[in-house]
């Protein structure tokens, strides 16, 4: 299979050797996205909902570069630095989603790259 190397400026670009996504077949996988806006290249963490948001804002811009949306991830990989921080994260994780949740876990780290709180991978199918 052809693997195609997804690429868009509306979401952060890689701070190494790393692609903001992959696309091969009808399967996306997007590598774990943080709190950073790629506009002003600053983390959004006043909050730990705040941050969350920008990371889904994040995989939300990759989604769209090759016409998916949330509906179409089967795979989310959720990293957080503080368990106790889960609710709000899963609030917010579960606002992007009508419907048919995709499977899931989340696991607690000791660090994220930029001093993240959050981090979340996905992978997608049409």
């Amino acid at each position: 299979m052809q693997k195609v190397i997804i690429k868009t400026e509306n979401a952060p670009m890689p701070i190494g050797p790393y692609n903001q996504a992959i696309l091969t077949g009808n399967m996306l996988f997007v590598s774990g996205q943080i709190g950073v806006n790629p506009k002003t290249k600053l983390m959004e963490n006043n909050s730990i909902k705040e941050e969350t948001i920008r990371v889904l804002e994040n995989v939300k811009a990759i989604l769209n570069e090759v016409n998916m949306d949330f509906s179409n991830i089967i795979k989310a990989t959720i990293f957080i630095t503080d368990m106790n921080n889960f609710s709000a994260v899963n609030e917010v994780y579960a606002s992007y989603f009508l419907s048919d949740f995709p499977a899931r876990e989340c696991v607690e780290v000791s660090k994220l790259p930029a001093n993240a709180k959050v981090e979340i991978s996905v992978i997608s199918t049409k």
